[in-house]
């Protein structure tokens, strides 16, 4: 299970439209290393600057590791989560996670983050199995 939704916030669900603060809320009690990797990434971003902001350290464990993925390739995780934050995500490999601002002069260095050649460039033996 990816997250762990509270009745109310199921009830919700039912019954409509969800207020996207409790789903973020859900999201961060639910995905707590996910949810500190974005968010110390946004706080990195802020104080150094520049075009992004990323981790290329492995997670600790499994558990860690599908945390991230699972955030992240949620689109409804994902999109909850750039929106609060005011970020825009991407992600590489098993681990490498980097916010860029929403200005568009960080448009070409999205793109190339992105890439395939970004891709084929990031791949190493040992990330082969994560």
């Amino acid at each position: 299970m990816s997250l762990d939704v509270s009745p109310a916030l199921l009830e919700q669900a039912e019954r409509g439209e969800v207020d996207e603060a409790a789903f973020v809320d859900c999201v961060r009690t639910s995905l707590p290393y996910a949810w500190e990797m974005v968010s110390s990434l946004v706080a990195q971003l802020k104080v150094d600057g520049g075009a992004f902001a990323d981790n290329q350290t492995p997670p600790p464990d499994e558990q860690a590791r599908g945390q991230l993925l699972r955030a992240l390739a949620s689109d409804a995780i994902r999109g909850a989560l750039q929106r609060h934050f005011g970020v825009r995500l991407a992600f590489q490999n098993c681990h490498r996670v980097a916010v860029f601002p929403l200005d568009s002069s960080v448009d070409e260095k999205l793109t190339r983050f992105t890439s395939v050649r970004s891709q084929v460039l990031n791949q190493s033996p040992e990330f082969r199995d994560c």
